[in-house]
């Protein structure tokens, strides 16, 4: 069996062949390990190989891994499950990036509750980019209204876009989607240059890295590939 460092070797090796062949700078695209559900030895684990970004769906779970890897103060988390509005204030105090902001009661909440001593908080819209009916996000439609008003919010800092296409698309149609998200941020930067760095297309896992890649992700979210097979779903806060 593989060990974790093993699979962050692995996967890295295919970041950077993808981001080669994709034409662009070695270090324009980032790894995302998605730690939920796995335990606080499988984080520190990877941090050991030199893993320091962790993606967390849940909040009680993440807030109990940020307690005991308390120590490594240069772990970032980020947020990337659902966000409920009675969930904001404790996202806004313990993580550094939210990538599922999907409506503007929920910036506003992040905002009003980020803690003055800490920097803005990195935030991604997350685009239902297949309006599928089970997924959150906001419909393509809504971006230009929620940049204008979240541009506002000066404890938020807009990084971009987030979105988790259909996977039982083709390879043909879901590239079609990674490429439709990395149009709609283009747009975004060209209409509205002061919202913020809009610098950041969060799309892309274990099976799929190098399609978004070849599309313009600059964050990939991959936990199978670096954990293993996600243990079974189990209820969470």
């Amino acid at each position: 069996m593989s060990s974790i460092a093993d699979n962050i070797g692995s996967v890295t090796r295919r970041i950077q062949k993808a981001t080669l062949q994709s034409g662009r700078e070695p270090d324009s695209v980032h790894l995302l390990a998605v730690s939920k559900t796995r335990p606080a030895d499988d984080l520190i684990a990877a941090y050991a190989a030199g893993q320091k970004a962790f993606g967390e769906s849940y909040l009680q779970e993440a807030l109990d891994k940020i307690q005991a890897l308390s120590g490594k103060a240069d772990i970032e988390w980020h947020f990337i499950g659902p966000v409920q509005s009675n969930k904001t204030r404790q996202i806004a105090e313990s993580f550094a990036w939210v990538h599922s902001v999907d409506r503007l009661k929920i910036a506003r909440r992040l905002n009003e509750q980020r803690p003055e001593a800490l920097p803005a908080l990195n935030i991604c819209l997350q685009v239902n980019i297949n309006n599928e009916t089970s997924k959150s996000g906001c419909r393509l439609d809504d971006l230009d209204n929620l940049i204008a008003e979240i541009g506002q919010l000066p404890k938020l800092s807009l990084r971009g876009l987030m979105a988790i296409p259909d996977p039982e698309q083709s390879e043909t149609d879901l590239r079609k989607s990674f490429r439709t998200l990395a149009t709609a941020l283009r747009k975004l930067q060209r209409d509205h240059p002061d919202a913020g760095p809009l610098d950041t297309l969060s799309m892309g896992m274990s099976d799929d890295l190098e399609a978004a890649i070849a599309e313009g992700a600059t964050w990939v979210r991959v936990g199978s590939a670096l954990f293993g097979s996600r243990p079974a779903k189990r209820s969470q806060s």
